[in-house]
């Protein structure tokens, strides 16, 4: 698993309104870090229309030998039924970026987005925990489901912040979770920011034949490469699955 750890798959650059660092200076920091692979990431909403000058930005900059670079961007999972807020015209693939990169940053209710002020009012409200957590499980799978090369970021990074935890989902949810990124074909990060998902999670990856990378979220190029945190939970998760090491 220590090659996952020359990979950074979620790197933000001034395309992101929350970020200082520019797509050649992430690309600069990915080298001097020693990484092979990196995925530039940004934010986007179904009204963002810079899509075009950030794929043209990143074709302008110079790439180092033995350095991948490759293209994503960030959009959020909406609701229940796995809608992810991206641009209409958005282009994957050929001529677009390599991957949607799908952030939990709210919980998806049957309605739309709740805020994680309004998801602890549901459930103050008497929406039992299981209830809640089948709700982000289905639509996690519905996200993958429907998004075509899809990566999720920061996966169940919404929980603390809603009063629940990770511990909670159980093998069950985390094997239909983790079969299904594996059916999909979708990416999964682990990411050093929020320390998410677990090792409980990753060995559930691990045990369905999903694709795992890692990634800092990093919004300042001095965080590009930089792990901890993966690097705990990576190795936590391989000793609990030793069959599985040297893969992903």
């Amino acid at each position: 698993m220590d090659d996952l750890l020359l990979g950074d798959f979620h790197v933000h650059s001034t395309f992101s309104d929350d970020a200082r660092s520019t797509i050649g200076e992430n690309i600069a920091a990915a080298t001097a870090a020693g990484l092979r692979r990196i995925r530039l990431t940004d934010h986007v909403r179904a009204s963002t229309t810079w899509v075009p000058e950030f794929l043209a930005a990143v074709a302008l900059e110079p790439v180092p030998d033995g350095l991948t670079v490759l293209t994503g961007v960030e959009a959020k999972l909406l609701d229940a039924s796995g809608a992810v807020d991206t641009p209409r015209l958005l282009a994957i693939g050929e001529g677009g970026v390599d991957a949607v990169v799908i952030g939990d940053h709210q919980f998806p209710g049957p309605d739309g987005p709740w805020s994680p002020e309004r998801t602890r009012d549901e459930l103050a409200a008497g929406l039992s925990a299981d209830d809640a957590l089948d709700l982000l499980v289905t639509a996690s799978i519905r996200a993958m489901e429907r998004t075509p090369s899809a990566q999720l970021a920061h996966w169940f990074s919404i929980l603390p912040k809603v009063g629940l935890a990770e511990e909670q989902l159980g093998a069950e949810r985390l094997a239909a979770w983790a079969g299904a990124a594996a059916a999909t074909g979708t990416i999964v990060e682990v990411n050093e920011k929020w320390g998410c998902p677990g090792p409980a999670a990753v060995g559930a990856l691990l045990t369905a034949g999903a694709r795992i990378v890692a990634s800092t979220d990093s919004h300042v190029a001095g965080d590009v490469g930089r792990y901890d945190r993966v690097a705990t939970v990576l190795r936590d998760a391989v000793a609990a699955h030793p069959e599985r090491e040297g893969e992903g």
